[in-house]
């Protein structure tokens, strides 16, 4: 087996975590809405999960464990997409916040600041802002 090879798969099972994390908030409620399809379809897309794959995660979302990215950057990407998925029904609530809190310390972000944090993605969310400028908001909220 080649080096990249062995980064390929590492980077697919990467995204397959990240994919299956953000089905576990999807299903949180029960039922995926056809807003939450849709960005699953194009998530799925763009961290290049096959059909089958997709299926698998859907029917059993734990069996890929969060794995958090080594740059801030990445990290951020995949907070958008949390945050993007736990506000796709429009409706914030305790349970969204706590969901998404324990997924932002998955990720890596430090539990003296998550709070805020997850207060601020969601607030992004709210604005409807595109990934580029929660990266640029996230990076910058403390300047």
């Amino acid at each position: 087996m080649s080096i990249s090879d062995l980064f390929d798969s590492g980077f697919k099972e990467r995204n397959k975590g990240h994919f299956s994390s953000i089905v576990r908030v999807a299903l949180d409620n029960g039922v995926i809405s056809d807003e939450e399809k849709a960005f699953l379809d194009q998530l799925a897309k763009r961290l290049d999960i096959s059909e089958e794959e997709y299926k698998e995660i859907l029917e059993n979302p734990t069996k890929y464990p969060v794995n958090p990215p080594y740059l801030h950057a990445r990290r951020l990407e995949r907070l958008y997409d949390l945050s993007k998925m736990v506000y796709a029904d429009h409706v914030l609530g305790p349970r969204q916040k706590e969901l998404l809190t324990r997924f932002a310390l998955a990720l890596g972000f430090t539990p003296g600041n998550v709070a805020f944090i997850v207060d601020k993605a969601l607030s992004l969310q709210v604005m409807e802002v595109d990934l580029d400028t929660f990266i640029y908001e996230m990076e910058h909220m403390n300047r």
